[in-house]
């Protein structure tokens, strides 16, 4: 292949009339056949420049699609993780609530049973004296009754 080196050293013959032309048709066969191989690999590496640009540019495209799919999906799982203990804590406050009022229930119901069994005690008591109290009048009676016969 020639350089631009062979093309620039390239001595001719002189003959009478000038360049042997022979020579000069040779070196400029060789040099357009060159000249014509270059600038086809040049149109096909321009070619595969402007695949490989296209392509890098699809890659950045899609790098940066990932990147925004990646802060999306970090965003909504954030937003879940928020979303879950907001949740959780509001369970947890219910449930506190519910204990709450059921220990509050219980404890209510525990007074009033309380309450209903002294009053039932009270009132056991006061049979009791009325009926000991109704029984020692009959006996009296009954004595009564007894010593008159």
């Amino acid at each position: 292949m020639l350089t631009p080196m062979d093309i620039h050293n390239k001595e001719f013959k002189k003959v009478i009339r000038g360049y042997k032309e022979e020579e000069v048709d040779e070196f400029l066969d060789k040099v357009v056949a060159d000249f014509e191989r270059l600038y086809r690999e040049n149109g096909e590496l321009k070619d595969r420049l402007n695949l490989y640009n296209e392509k890098v540019e699809s890659y950045a495209m899609m790098e940066k699609t990932l990147q925004n799919t990646l802060i999306v999906a970090q965003t909504t799982a954030d937003e879940v993780v928020l979303n879950a203990r907001k949740k959780s804590e509001m369970i947890i406050k219910e449930a506190e609530d519910q204990a709450k009022k059921i220990r509050e229930d219980a404890s209510n119901s525990v007074i009033n049973i309380t309450r209903e069994y002294e009053g039932i005690k009270k009132e056991v008591q006061v049979f009791k004296t009325r009926f000991r109290t109704l029984l020692e009048a009959e006996l009296e009676a009954i004595n009564v009754n007894l010593n008159e016969v």
